[in-house]
C-alpha cells in the first residue's frame, strides 16, 4: 500500500475495481480496457500481492508485451509499486545487449517483462529457467495474438511449465482475437469483452481535411499558435517520420523521432527528452502507439490516417490518460476518406471537422514528404552501381600485389614445389599438384580435432 500511496493513487479505476478481485482469487482474466485506464496496475497489484512472502530466487511471473517501450513502462510500474518490498522486475527486449538480461535470468529475478523475439533468443540457453513460473500475462493481447505474434507466443508457451494463472489485458479485443483468447484461457472472468472499442472519454477528437502535400505546412502553422503545448505526431512510415522531423527542425520546432530503425538507446533518449520538455514534438510510427505514458500530453496528431481503426484508438489514447483531458487531431487527405469512415464506424461517431483560420488551403507547395517513385528507383540504381564499382576496384587492388610478386621473382628460379605430403597445392580444389585426389587426413587419439568434432563437442 505504501507504493500505491507514493504514486498518488487514491481510488481504483473501473478496470482496476473489476479486475483486481478475481485476479487476487487466482482466476484467469480476459479484460478489455481503454488505453490510459490503469490496466497495468490492474494486473501488477495482484501479482505483487501473490509474490509477497514467496520464496525468492526464481522467476514467478512473466509478462509478454509487443513493444520495447511498453515493456519498459510495465517494469517501471512494477518497481515503483514494489519499491518498499524486495520484489524486483526486469525487462527483456531487443536493441540492447543480452548480458544484463542474462544476469537477471540467472539470478531468478521475481518478474520478467519481455518482448517475444528477444525472450526466444534467451530460451535457447539453459540459464533461462521458468520452472517456478506461476503467472503469465499478455498485455495488449490483440497485438500479441495477431498473425504476427501468434507463432512466437506458441513457441514460448511450449517451453513454459503448466501455469496457475493467465491474465489477458488489452485496450482492444476484436471478435476473432477474443475467440482465440478464450481458447487459451480456462474459465476466464470476462471484463468488458463485448464493449466496443473506444478512446478514453477525456479525448476531444477532430479532423482537419487537407491535401496530402499541405499536411506539413498545416502542422507547422498549428504549432506556431498557442494551443499546442506538446504533441505526439504519428506518421504512416519510418521514412515519413524522418522527413517530417527534418522539416520541423528546419523551421525551428524542437523535435525528435521514434521508430523501428532507431536504436533502443536513441528511442529511450528521445522519449526522455520529450517527457522532460527538451523537445516539444515527438514524431513516431505506431511502434510508439502502445506503452508510451506521458503525463500532461496535450495533443496527439495523426499526420497520416491509420489503416486500422484499433491503431487510431491506441494513438489517441496517448493523451487524456488517467482521467486527464487532451485533444487528438487527424489530418485527412481526399485519398484517406475510406480509412476515416472505418474509424468513425469503430468509434460510433462522426468526428467533427475543423479548419485553421488564415491558412491557405489552395497554395501550391514544392515541399513534399514523398519522393517520387522514379527518383527512388534511380537512387537505388545509382547506389547499386557505386557498390559494384567499389567492389571491382577492390578486386583489382587485391590482384595487383600478386602480379607484382610474380614479376619480381628472379629469372631461372622456378616456383617452389611441394611434396605430396604438403597441404598446399596448385591444382583444382580437392586435388594435389599432380592432379590426383589426396588421401583423407586422419587424426589419432589426442591430436587436434576437426571442425565437425569440435562443433559436436560444444553442443
Amino acid at each position: 500500500m505504501r507504493g500505491v500511496s507514493d504514486l498518488g493513487f487514491t481510488s481504483p479505476t473501473p478496470i482496476q475495481r473489476d479486475g483486481i478481485p478475481p485476479a487476487l482469487e487466482g482466476r484467469n482474466v480476459l479484460a478489455c480496457a481503454m488505453t490510459g485506464s490503469g490496466k497495468t496496475a490492474a494486473f501488477a497489484l495482484p501479482i505483487l500481492q501473490r509474490l509477497m512472502g514467496a520464496k525468492r530466487g526464481a522467476t514467478r511471473a512473466l509478462v509478454l508485451a509487443p513493444t520495447r517501450e511498453l515493456a519498459a513502462q510495465i517494469v517501471d510500474v512494477f518497481n515503483d509499486l514494489a519499491k518498499h518490498t524486495p520484489i524486483k522486475a526486469a525487462a527483456i527486449y531487443g536493441g540492447v545487449g543480452m548480458e544484463p538480461q542474462e544476469r537477471a535470468l540467472r539470478r531468478g529475478v521475481d518478474i520478467i517483462v519481455a518482448c517475444p523475439g528477444r525472450l526466444l533468443d534467451h530460451l535457447q540457453y539453459p540459464y533461462t529457467n521458468f520452472s517456478g513460473l506461476e503467472v503469465l500475462v499478455l498485455d495488449e493481447a490483440d497485438r500479441m495474438l495477431d498473425m504476427g505474434f501468434l507463432p512466437d507466443i506458441r513457441r514460448i508457451l511450449k517451453q513454459l511449465p503448466p501455469i496457475a494463472q493467465t491474465l489477458f489485458f488489452s485496450a482492444t479485443l476484436p471478435t476473432a482475437i477474443s475467440d482465440l483468447s478464450r481458447q487459451m484461457l480456462k474459465n476466464p472472468v470476462n471484463l468488458n469483452v463485448e464493449r466496443p472499442s473506444a478512446p478514453a472519454t477525456g479525448v476531444e477528437q477532430a479532423i482537419f481535411p487537407v491535401r496530402q502535400d499541405l499536411k506539413s505546412a498545416l502542422l507547422l502553422e498549428l504549432l506556431r499558435g498557442d494551443g499546442i503545448q506538446n504533441a505526439l505526431v504519428f506518421t504512416r512510415t519510418k521514412h515519413r517520420a524522418n522527413r517530417l522531423a527534418d522539416f520541423l527542425d528546419r523551421h525551428g520546432v524542437a523535435c525528435d523521432r521514434v521508430h523501428g530503425n532507431r536504436s533502443q538507446a536513441q528511442r529511450t533518449q528521445a522519449m526522455s527528452d520529450f517527457k522532460n520538455g527538451r523537445y516539444r514534438v515527438l514524431v513516431a510510427t505506431d511502434v510508439a502507439a502502445r506503452g508510451i505514458d506521458i503525463e500532461a500530453l496535450s495533443h496527439v496528431v495523426n499526420f497520416d490516417v491509420p489503416h486500422i481503426p484499433d491503431d487510431y484508438i491506441h494513438r489517441v489514447g496517448r493523451t487524456a490518460r488517467a482521467g486527464a483531458t487532451g485533444e487528438a487531431f487527424t489530418f485527412v487527405s481526399p485519398e484517406e476518406q475510406g480509412e476515416l469512415r472505418a474509424i468513425e464506424r469503430a468509434v460510433a461517431m462522426r468526428l467533427p471537422k475543423r479548419t485553421l483560420t488564415g491558412f491557405n488551403y489552395q497554395v501550391k507547395t514544392a515541399e513534399s514528404l514523398e519522393i517520387p517513385l522514379g527518383e527512388r528507383i534511380a537512387a537505388i540504381r545509382a547506389r547499386k552501381s557505386e557498390e559494384r564499382a567499389r567492389a571491382k576496384a577492390k578486386a583489382e587492388r587485391n590482384i595487383q600485389p600478386s602480379s607484382n610478386r610474380s614479376a619480381t621473382r628472379p629469372e631461372g628460379n622456378p616456383r617452389p614445389s611441394f611434396s605430396s605430403g604438403s597441404s598446399r597445392s596448385y591444382g583444382p580444389p580437392g586435388q594435389d599438384s599432380r592432379g590426383s585426389h589426396p588421401p583423407a587426413r586422419s587424426f589419432s587419439h589426442g591430436s587436434r580435432q576437426t571442425h565437425g568434432s569440435r562443433q559436436k563437442r560444444s553442443q
